[in-house]
């Protein structure tokens, strides 16, 4: 199966080309993610993405953690989508859509020497409905609410970008524990589909620091969709502006927000690493084999 190994701010995809060759079985994608990303047996990633006919945009996107459960949207990987399909499957102008779980998004790439260097997303408008997110809370929307895990209390914000985020602000998320807190809060009953966990620093009214812990990937060095959760947040809480560069570990991408009633857009860099070829059979046999 051929392959590209692509990247948003080390946000790091195996990119499979499903439009140009054949695919194994469909009930076998979660394991091919759990052997594919894993970074000492398999190529390294966090995120196994599938490039795919779309029925009503151009072309369609899947992707699945390295946990083997499937993501409804990823604001790093369909940059890196974008990029592909404009300099392997010759699409490109000013924009096109790209179906995902979580909807229809509309991309529109920048160029530079005749490269993707930049895509914007129209990432829609932001689910602020407790109940639609999902979180179990007692009231809606979830701006601010102490939420007790692993014996600690947060002030969290939650909202749903496609994928379930809660966002808690903090005067050093670097001083977190991703590790520990992470998993407590991404497995918090309140969430009954999991959710994404951001540690978010008012660095001034248009900038935010960020951390990330992904929900079926752990620590990230970047996450789309948590920066425009940690912007929308921001928003609701009043303590950033419309328009915020949000820094990540891997570098910054910019989102903008006007509010309730309009889409997030998020503006940031794909890359292409590297293409290779990988023999599914023999993973499938060095799985099977008995440790040493």
């Amino acid at each position: 199966m051929r392959f590209t190994k692509m990247h948003g701010l080390g946000n790091d995809f195996v990119v499979v080309d499903g439009l140009r060759q054949a695919l194994p079985e469909e009930k076998t994608w979660p394991g091919l993610a759990r052997s594919l990303c894993e970074r000492r047996h398999g190529i390294g990633a966090d995120g196994l993405v599938f490039v795919l006919p779309a029925a009503g945009g151009v072309i369609r996107m899947r992707i699945f953690n390295p946990d083997g459960s499937e993501a409804e949207m990823c604001g790093n990987a369909i940059r890196c989508v974008a990029k592909y399909a404009c300099e392997h499957l010759g699409l490109g102008g000013e924009g096109f859509l790209v179906e995902t779980l979580a909807g229809p998004k509309e991309v529109r790439p920048t160029y530079r020497g005749g490269r993707v260097a930049s895509v914007t997303v129209n990432m829609g408008e932001p689910v602020l409905e407790a109940k639609a997110i999902p979180v179990v809370a007692p009231a809606s929307p979830v701006v601010d609410w102490p939420l007790g895990a692993g014996g600690h209390e947060f002030r969290v914000t939650c909202v749903s970008l496609g994928n379930p985020h809660c966002v808690i602000f903090t005067d050093a998320p670097e001083a977190m524990e991703l590790e520990r807190w992470g998993p407590a809060l991404e497995r918090h009953p309140a969430f009954p589909r999991r959710t994404n966990v951001e540690f978010v620093r008012v660095v001034s009214p248009d900038k935010l620091a960020v951390r990330v812990w992904e929900r079926g990937a752990g620590a990230t060095m970047a996450c789309g969709t948590g920066a425009c959760a940690a912007a929308v947040a921001g928003v609701l809480a009043g303590v950033s502006a419309a328009r915020v560069t949000v820094s990540l570990p891997g570098g910054d991408l910019r989102v903008w927000w006007e509010g309730p009633g309009s889409a997030v857009w998020l503006e940031g860099p794909a890359v292409e690493v590297f293409r290779g070829e990988t023999d599914l059979e023999e993973m499938r046999e060095e799985a099977t084999c008995p440790g040493a």
